[in-house]
């Protein structure tokens, strides 16, 4: 039987290797360092003015995001993984029959912007699956590719695409580094979110197929997280967040906007 010792080892190592090879990632959005503006987003109960009343109406929630964007002067906003979200309430997707404990943990990085933003592969891969999760709150329009470095092989997941993004895609196809091969979809076409990138790093996608869980539940966290090593390995995005005084003032804009 592997313990979680085995488990912590083997994602430690992971992550090493992804580390390794930094300096190879190509961006998976546009993103200027030098004039972009990155928005850490916080969706956890800690964030007060993300209430129930907006993030269960679709129209609602848009606007949230596109507020939070305006009023930070930001090309996206960022935030994530292994964060524990109320927001998975308003879907029964999250929410396993006859279980007492629902999914609320998430496992990726969410990266949110305007619709039809162009999304690149971070190094060379091949297509392992594609899907069209249709479910209110799920993924909508998804690709996972697989990748392989000298030490180890392990995927990517891409969540919250246009359908337009899969509709030439099959299995096996290859993908090069830096290529555009999908786009963020609108809430028609993925799972009914406000447009934003779901980017997931998976080590072990086991028998799924187009789909894997991009939530999980608070008691198997270890276990999730140990397959699903931070995405900022890749990303490279969070060292380029507002700084703590360009955040306050934009806190400060909110509460002075209410």
């Amino acid at each position: 039987m592997q313990t979680s010792s085995y488990f912590h080892s083997m994602n430690s190592s992971a992550a090493d290797i992804l580390r390794k090879y930094a300096a190879e990632y190509h961006p998976v959005v546009l993103f200027d360092p030098a004039k972009d503006k990155l928005l850490p987003l916080d969706l956890t109960a800690n964030n007060t003015a993300f209430t129930e009343e907006i993030y269960n109406d679709i129209g609602s929630f848009s606007h949230y995001m596109t507020e939070q964007l305006k009023t930070a002067n930001a090309k996206y906003a960022i935030g994530g993984y292994d964060e524990h979200r109320q927001v998975y309430s308003s879907s029964a997707v999250f929410d396993a029959v006859g279980d007492s404990e629902p999914r609320r943990l998430h496992l990726g990085i969410d990266i949110w912007g305007k619709p039809y933003t162009a999304v690149m592969s971070p190094m060379d891969g091949i297509v392992h699956s594609v899907a069209f999760n249709n479910r209110q709150g799920d993924y909508g329009a998804t690709i996972i590719l697989t990748h392989r470095l000298k030490e180890m092989s392990f995927y990517t997941l891409y969540g919250h695409l246009s359908l337009n993004s899969i509709k030439d895609k099959q299995e096996g196809q290859r993908i090069e580094r830096g290529e555009i091969f999908a786009e963020f979809g609108i809430s028609v076409e993925n799972g009914h979110w406000p447009p934003h990138l779901h980017f997931q790093v998976i080590l072990d996608m086991g028998d799924w197929q187009g789909d894997y869980p991009g939530v999980c539940k608070l008691s198997e966290r270890e276990k999730y997280l140990e397959n699903c090593p931070d995405p900022d390995l890749l990303l490279k995005m969070n060292k380029h967040i507002l700084t703590n005084q360009a955040c306050s003032e934009h806190n400060n804009k909110q509460d002075q906007s209410r």
